[in-house]
């Protein structure tokens, strides 16, 4: 409860902000192509925390900056995130995405494909208006990464990785977008190598924490409070944290009970009641939510110099709200 009352602090602090961003994402993802602006809204429309922008509002804030620079690039890191989850969605062949259809049942693969694109490219087109190439080069590093990581996760569906194959993919999907929201606020406040290199450091540290902490309420949340089926991940081939660590101390029995569930994509053969039931046996569960929480540490510590200020202690407070999220 406390973590979820500090997080409405910090909204509540970058609220103004907040709705300029979702302002100026509705107003960039307009096109003249019909199509692509009734995507565009209905992903936008769809939500989500906009945990991204917030770190990098308060990072431009720790510094002191207050321009609008920080409201485009931070409705350009949330529409980049926009676009990567629709290819998402398409390769997964997800049916759902935050309680509603996800776009590419309302449109088809092949109309999201480009509408992905398409904002891709706006999201560029908005940056380079920053005139700053330190900014695009993030960027453009961000976009690799990402791929990279959706080419990696791909080639190793329905098969075993290692603990530090997983933390590599989810470096590259999930925790570079972190770090770099985190790394664009210290370049628009005039930050040091250092002090980039630190809020780099504590976004990307929180990143780890908030995928991994998904991935563990993929296993065990409710679908109405997923807004998707329990174990998406695994009916999709995918590994997460806490079943490999299932894997590395299980029976070889065991094992093939949750190899069958990658293989075949489905809880056909094996329950899913069978498979919590391993991840318990070896606290998976525990052992994955320990991660989150040392990761969330570690992010705590990489910004522990700054001076105090409000802003600081906003930053400081993300990690426990990440840990702690339902959802």
């Amino acid at each position: 409860m406390q973590a979820t009352a500090q997080a409405r602090e910090i909204f509540d602090l970058l609220h103004d902000d907040l709705s300029a961003i979702e302002r100026e994402f509705r107003a960039d993802s307009v096109s003249a192509v019909p199509a692509i602006t009734e995507i565009g809204e209905y992903l936008r429309a769809g939500g989500g925390k906009r945990i991204r922008p917030a770190l990098l509002l308060l990072a431009a804030r720790l510094f002191g900056y207050a321009g609008s620079a920080a409201i485009r690039l931070g409705a350009v890191v949330e529409i980049i995130h926009t676009a990567t989850l629709v290819h998402d969605d398409i390769i997964d062949e997800a049916e759902v995405r935050r309680g509603r259809p996800s776009a590419n049942t309302q449109w088809g693969n092949s109309k999201c494909v480009l509408a992905g694109d398409w904002l891709y490219m706006q999201a560029f087109k908005i940056a380079v208006q920053e005139r700053n190439f330190r900014i695009l080069d993030l960027l453009i590093e961000l976009t690799q990464q990402m791929v990279e990581g959706e080419l990696i996760q791909m080639e190793t569906l329905g098969r075993r990785v290692t603990m530090e194959q997983y933390f590599d993919l989810i470096h590259r999907k999930t925790a570079f977008l972190f770090s770099v929201c985190m790394r664009l606020g210290a370049i628009l406040g005039g930050a040091t190598d250092e002090q980039e290199q630190r809020l780099g450091e504590f976004g990307r540290t929180v990143g780890m924490a908030f995928q991994i902490i998904d991935d563990v309420l993929d296993l065990t949340a409710s679908e109405e409070i997923l807004g998707k089926p329990v174990a998406s991940d695994l009916r999709e081939g995918k590994l997460t944290m806490a079943a490999i660590h299932a894997l590395d101390r299980c029976t070889p029995a065991e094992a093939q009970q949750i190899e069958a569930v990658l293989r075949d994509r489905s809880f056909h053969r094996v329950s899913h009641r069978a498979i919590a039931e391993i991840l318990e046996r070896y606290g998976a569960i525990e052992a994955a939510y320990d991660e989150a929480v040392r990761y969330a540490n570690q992010a705590r510590t990489a910004i522990c110099v700054f001076p105090d200020s409000e802003i600081k202690r906003a930053l400081l407070w993300m990690p426990d709200f990440v840990v702690a999220r339902t959802s």
